[in-house]
């Protein structure tokens, strides 16, 4: 006599399986295409209007990734399978962790104003000179955009403003060059009283350019600093922080 072993089906069969995978491209798929927009950019791959397209794309299959495992997640409890569940679960989370990036630069993008050019000295802006001429080939312009921009930053940054420090100009250079130099700026000039260089971003690899100007005044010096820009209409507020960073670094340096 022969006796037949049969081996029970899963509840709910392999689609438990097959959604729990499909998540799991999908946000593969989108975490390619999001952190990958940028370095293709700077590498010259693709225009930076593919690269928004690429990391558009990648919110909306991130979202795909997000729909599919709750399905999945849903039908899993259902069925009673739960390492499909645990699989969909971690789809979610990967998920959420990948959106809150775009959604944060979103957000920042909505609380500040639409400019390029910060400086401390909106009166006086200190001057690019070195960097003009890059400046002149690329889309932002090389003068400072005037009283429409400066009003929206002493609204939008009320606490960018001069640093005064009771040191010698020749004490205060070196230490901005050295600070430069840490923050991996590329210096273009250094003169007894100005320093030009272009700090570039991590991900996208814009360029910005800075211009650090020294004036001497009674038992000190006066540091004005100013940051632009070379491509968009904003900055999401980059440029603010990188002075605002700068400065304060400058001072504790000098302390």
């Amino acid at each position: 006599m022969v006796t037949r072993l049969t081996t029970a089906r899963p509840r709910g069969g392999r689609w438990p399986n097959v959604l729990a995978g499909l998540a799991i491209l999908l946000i593969a798929a989108a975490a390619l295409m999001m952190a990958g927009a940028g370095p293709a950019y700077r590498g010259e791959f693709i225009s930076l209007g593919e690269a928004f397209d690429l990391l558009r794309n990648g919110v909306y299959v991130a979202g795909g990734a997000i729909a599919v495992s709750i399905f999945a997640l849903l039908f899993s409890m259902l069925t009673r399978r739960s390492t499909p569940a645990l699989i969909a679960t971690l789809v979610i989370v990967a998920a959420a962790a990948l959106l809150y990036v775009p959604w944060q630069h979103w957000q920042q993008a909505q609380q500040v104003p639409a400019i390029h050019d910060i400086t401390t000295d909106t009166q006086n802006p200190p001057a690019f000179e070195a960097l003009a001429d890059a400046r002149e080939a690329a889309p932002n312009a090389v003068d400072y955009p005037g009283d429409a921009t400066a009003q929206q930053q002493q609204a939008a940054y009320p606490f960018i403003k001069p640093l005064v420090l009771a040191e010698a100009p020749q004490t205060v250079l070196a230490a901005a060059q050295a600070e430069a130099e840490e923050a991996g700026w590329r210096i273009a000039r250094i003169t007894d009283n100005r320093l030009e260089a272009t700090a570039t971003t991590r991900w996208f690899g814009f360029e910005d350019d800075v211009v650090i100007r020294l004036t001497e005044i009674e038992n000190g010096v006066q540091v004005d600093m100013r940051s632009a820009s070379r491509l968009g209409a904003g900055d999401v507020g980059t440029n603010a922080a990188r002075i605002e960073q700068f400065l304060t670094a400058l001072e504790v340096r000098l302390e």
